[in-house]
């Protein structure tokens, strides 16, 4: 069999039989993600040199074998499922490096190291890693790379490719070329770091990245705004941003959020209020406090029940939990969870929250709606039971209308997650088919065998989305 075959020859190149799984109770695992569906894959290999990467490439091109990269798996979309059998590379293992250069204000770190602690290292010399995924204390930066992951610090201060300078990268046939580099600035050529990451492994294997720091702002202060309709708490989300102030976070909690925290872990948060805002604001101790008087002002003036500003560090932590709580909470009520992040213009952040209203109640399905509200990017959440295929039918459409009801709004089917499988039956609603195309060619131009992470992003022949296991 071909697979045989590959395996003995990347046997002559690993020589450590502890990175390369055959048995299938270790390949298993790697059959899963955090989305849905299972792929179970013929072989996995670990590396921990580039060179491993480039010889896996050049002998999976030679017998046409598909190879997938991974890190944690904690993708929401498929993204490093083998979808098509053959080779993952878990690269999860790969994190001897992480070096802080504070002249340069820039961290070097190998594709495994956990993104949490690059933030870590970055303020013990009193700089910050700013992008800041949910799933940072467990997940790689070479999956964030990939997928161009956000989190909450996103609204001030952007997402994973704002902090990417330059990289080390495999490419589909095999090749190691080094993209950008240690300066701020870089208009040499095309910019292929930018066009690497978010590609979603689809365009090279990142073996490297050098990141940009910034400094940790001196001080900061937490406010959680109730209000009686979800659509008041849009209002001020706008109010705050025109009037010119800029939240390092803004998050948003429906009322079956804070149901379902409270069910979970009781914190004292009200239950009859429409939604809950949690601003934080981040800078100079002064000018903090300033805004957070107007912030106040601004709240109240849309109809906040109630406006309540942190008084320390312990009580600010305290309001977060109850953020952190929602996906662990809304779990307890129904065992599976369908995990969004559609996008909008910040301009029509109320009537998104109106159209989410109407999705919930004409498919009569748990709709639980919380996530970075500032920046547009939402996180509708269906919590459902799959072994109900009535209700999982009805779940499949809900998922579809919040895709339009994003594209119509002038928004996009992804903020943060990625296309990966879930979503790409989607794609040409956004893009257009000459949009898709285009990106197509460009999939082609680099990997012409399609070879690297097969099955992702573009839509295949009649594929559509389907969320049970029938």
């Amino acid at each position: 069999m071909t697979i045989e075959r590959f395996l003995k020859d990347i046997r002559q190149i690993i020589k450590a039989e502890n990175r390369i799984l055959t048995e299938i109770a270790d390949r298993s695992s790697y059959g899963y993600d955090a989305s849905f569906g299972y792929h179970l894959p013929d072989l996995v290999i670990q590396p921990t040199a580039a060179e491993e990467v480039a010889a896996v490439m050049k002998l999976a091109n030679q017998y046409f074998i598909p190879v997938y990269p991974r890190g944690q798996g904690t993708s929401l979309s498929g993204g490093p499922l083998p979808v098509k059998g053959g080779v993952v590379l878990d690269l999860s293992q790969w994190n001897d490096k992480l070096e802080i250069d504070k002249e340069d204000m820039v961290a070097i770190v190998s594709p495994g190291v956990i993104t949490a602690k690059i933030d870590a290292a970055a303020r013990e010399i009193g700089f910050m890693y700013p992008p800041d995924p949910s799933s940072s204390h467990v997940s790689t930066i070479g999956g964030n790379l990939a997928e161009n992951a956000g989190g909450p610090r996103g609204l001030k201060y952007g997402v994973t490719k704002d902090y990417v300078l330059g990289l080390e990268v495999v490419t589909p046939e095999g090749e190691i070329i080094r993209t950008g580099g240690r300066t701020v600035k870089n208009v040499t050529g095309y910019d292929l770091t930018k066009l690497i990451v978010g590609s979603e492994g689809t365009l090279g294997i990142i073996t490297e990245a050098t990141l940009r720091l910034v400094p940790k702002p001196p001080a900061s202060q937490t406010a959680m705004a109730l209000f009686e309709d979800m659509v008041d708490s849009g209002r001020a989300i706008s109010k705050v941003l025109t009037a010119g102030i800029v939240p390092a976070k803004m998050e948003l909690m429906d009322q079956l959020s804070i149901q379902a925290v409270e069910a979970y872990e009781p914190r004292g948060l009200p239950t009859d209020v429409g939604a809950l805002l949690l601003i934080e604001l981040d800078g100079h101790p002064v000018s903090i406090a300033e805004e957070m008087t107007k912030v106040k002002e601004l709240c109240k003036s849309v109809g906040a029940r109630t406006v309540q500003v942190a008084e320390n560090e312990k009580e600010a932590a305290e309001f977060w939990q109850a953020r952190k709580l929602v996906s662990p909470a809304i779990v307890r009520v129904k065992p599976t969870k369908i995990s969004e992040d559609a996008t909008v213009p910040r301009s029509k952040i109320p009537e998104m929250f109106q159209r989410l209203k109407e999705i919930r109640e004409t498919y009569q399905i748990d709709l639980v709606v919380f996530g970075h509200a500032g920046d547009g990017n939402l996180h509708p959440n269906i919590i459902a039971d799959a072994r109900d295929h009535e209700e999982m039918e009805r779940v499949e459409k809900a998922v579809a209308d919040i895709f339009t009801a994003a594209v119509e709004l002038g928004g996009t089917l992804s903020g943060e997650h990625g296309i990966g499988t879930m979503k790409a039956p989607f794609m040409e609603m956004e893009l257009g088919k000459a949009g898709l195309d285009m990106m197509k060619r460009i999939k082609t131009s680099w990997d012409p065998n399609n070879i690297l992470n097969p099955g992702k992003i573009f839509p295949e022949p009649g594929q559509r989305l389907v969320l049970r296991h029938d």
